[in-house]
């Protein structure tokens, strides 16, 4: 996971600088205790043991797979800390110890669903990784696909540490299957595989794209902008986000990184729940887990992505909503943008039992 988990160290870290460099928190700056879990889900809850009990942390942010988060959620819970989560995620879960500033089913997979059927077709073949989030992600998608008067014409999943060799048959199965669409929840250095094993075989994604909300700027440049030409993803953030914050984020970014290096939602959303933190802390003056928690809700910030906000009902933050494909350049064009952001709705009340793409 290192592809894209390193990225979110980064934009932590570029977060606490910027609030450090203003002069703290009331003169006092952050000072962060980092320790890699090595894409290993348990090390997750091991650490955020660690932190809480030895280093007297109760603020952890972190973590990008949902199994890593499920490894923290008990720990933080029992011991009263708070976790700031950056990564989009299945949805379907609430804990009054957990902030959630990635994106939600109702804020990508729905006008994603809905775009794709518009331009592609109806058919579509899901491949994941084979743990949590992959699979309760398709189940959304297979509902509204159904839903709407469309079929899944297969879905198969690979081990984390699946290499490009194994998705060559995989691939060669979808080849037959014939679908429209093919939609990824693959996730980490996989992520690459699967895009080249799909380049190899002369797919095209002008007719038969892969779809996915979890391939960002970090997994194009590690694939190959040739390779991640033309693929579609659903995102709060694209580097390409046209205002003066994010303009300024970006050029902070290159500057300690270098130009080659892109930014990505997970990164920006790492980058803005810190300072969603840093402001609540000078308004409480206390890193008491209830007394933050209870200014963060309703809190706002102008992230790099538009105007952000943590919904007071789930915890999970109000993000936008953005389509975007892959150029020639390693960089996505948009082809749809919210208005403004998008309400979390985490248990996807607002969709009904079903799921249409109202």
């Amino acid at each position: 996971m290192s592809v894209i988990e390193e990225t979110q160290l980064r934009g932590t870290l570029i977060a606490i600088d910027e609030i450090n460099d203003r002069g703290g928190v009331h003169g006092r700056p952050i000072e962060p205790v980092i320790y890699d879990p090595g894409s290993d889900a348990r090390s997750y809850g091991q650490y955020a043991k660690r932190l809480m009990v030895e280093d007297g942390v109760s603020t952890i942010f972190g973590c990008y797979t949902s199994s890593s988060r499920k490894a923290v959620l008990p720990v933080v819970e029992r011991l009263d800390g708070l976790l700031w989560y950056p990564t989009l995620y299945e949805g379907f879960e609430f804990s009054p110890n957990v902030i959630y500033t990635g994106a939600t089913p109702n804020q990508n997979s729905v006008q994603l669903c809905r775009a794709l059927m518009q331009q592609f077709g109806t058919r579509f073949f899901f491949i994941g990784s084979d743990y949590i989030y992959p699979r309760e992600s398709n189940r959304v998608m297979r509902d509204l696909v159904r839903s709407n008067g469309g079929t899944v014409v297969g879905e198969q999943y690979l081990r984390l540490e699946a290499d490009r060799s194994e998705f060559v048959p995989l691939l060669r199965e979808i080849k037959r299957a014939q679908p429209d669409v093919i939609f990824s929840t693959v996730v980490g250095e996989a992520t690459t595989f699967l895009y080249q094993a799909y380049h190899d075989l002369g797919l095209n994604p002008k007719t038969v794209p892969i779809a996915s909300l979890t391939t960002t700027e970090a997994e194009i440049r590690a694939m190959g902008h040739d390779v991640g030409e033309g693929h579609y993803t659903a995102a709060a953030y694209f580097q390409c986000v046209e205002n003066e914050r994010n303009s300024d984020f970006v050029a902070r970014y290159h500057k300690r990184y270098g130009d080659d290096e892109p930014t990505n939602m997970c990164l920006e959303s790492s980058y803005f729940q810190v300072n969603v933190f840093a402001k609540s802390l000078e308004a409480t003056n206390s890193l008491d887990t209830r007394c933050l928690r209870s200014w963060v809700m309703g809190a706002e910030f102008d992230a790099p992505q538009g105007c952000v906000s943590i919904n007071p009902v789930w915890g999970h933050a109000d993000v936008w909503t953005r389509i975007g494909r892959a150029n020639r350049n390693g960089q996505f064009d948009i082809v749809f943008q919210s208005a403004t952001s998008v309400k979390s709705d985490p248990y996807l009340m607002g969709q009904g039992r079903t799921l249409e793409l109202c």
